[in-house]
């Protein structure tokens, strides 16, 4: 009963947009096509909305997606036609096109026991920004023939919430597992950590420490907990597929 009565409240809001004119007062058109990363909100059975990072909570008043399984807090990049303003509580009433879903995770602890797990190779980092409440970063990697390659975001369990200096010091660990095919092409790829484990308002902001390929090991200071989407991730449209990663 509950699940049928969940499916009725979703068939409520997409017929109410049926109803509603999308005339020029309105600012949209059918066929205008925007994105903007995501956080899935799960509001019932195979009902999603979404709050995104520049356009705010959106609620699909009609569908051109369908069959696809999403869960609570998960990121994604999300390609929709804006609808309606002011939809029904939601910013916006959107018609949902394509969604890239990411792999998305949260903080872990680490350990003296747990840090050979976590490793430290070399990573591939094209773009890291806070935003929407998680740490978002773009990469390439070399595909692995057999093995999931493991991205982490790691806090040592020893230390503080929030350093001496004022700030959250956190790792981003990569392992390889050893298993990296040769040759010069990387592949894409996308993670978001979720950062509401860590005490982001009484903070300075966060310190990360991270080995690159390219420039060795050193710290990366965000001190904006709500950056904008960086222009080369405003049209990641494939960074989503999967590439072997854990």
């Amino acid at each position: 009963m509950n699940i049928l009565r969940k499916y009725w409240v979703a068939a409520i809001f997409v017929l109410a947009g049926m109803w509603q004119s999308c005339s020029d007062d309105d600012g949209y058109s059918i066929g205008d096509i925007a994105s903007d990363w995501v956080t899935v909100r799960v509001e019932g059975e195979g009902v999603y909305s979404f709050t995104g990072d520049t356009w705010g909570t959106m609620f699909p008043a009609a569908n051109g997606i369908w069959n696809y399984s999403l869960v609570e807090g998960q990121r994604a990049f999300l390609v929709f036609n804006p609808l309606f303003d002011n939809y029904y509580g939601y910013d916006v009433g959107i018609k949902a096109e394509q969604i890239y879903p990411f792999l998305t995770k949260a903080v872990e602890d680490l350990t003296p026991e747990n840090e050979d797990e976590y490793a430290d190779h070399p990573a591939y980092l094209e773009n890291l920004w806070i935003g929407g409440g998680y740490l978002n970063v773009i990469f390439t990697q070399k595909r692995p023939l057999q093995y999931k390659h493991r991205v982490s975001l790691v806090k040592r369990a020893d230390q503080p919430d929030i350093a001496d200096d004022g700030y959250i010091h956190l790792e981003y660990r990569y392992n390889t597992y050893g298993d990296t095919l040769g040759g010069l092409n990387l592949n894409p790829g996308v993670v978001c950590y979720n950062l509401n484990t860590l005490p982001l308002d009484k903070a300075k902001g966060i310190k990360l420490k991270v080995n690159e390929a390219y420039y060795g090991e050193h710290i990366l200071t965000f001190d904006n907990m709500n950056e904008p989407i960086p222009d080369d991730a405003k049209h990641l449209y494939d960074a989503g597929k999967e590439v072997k990663m854990q």
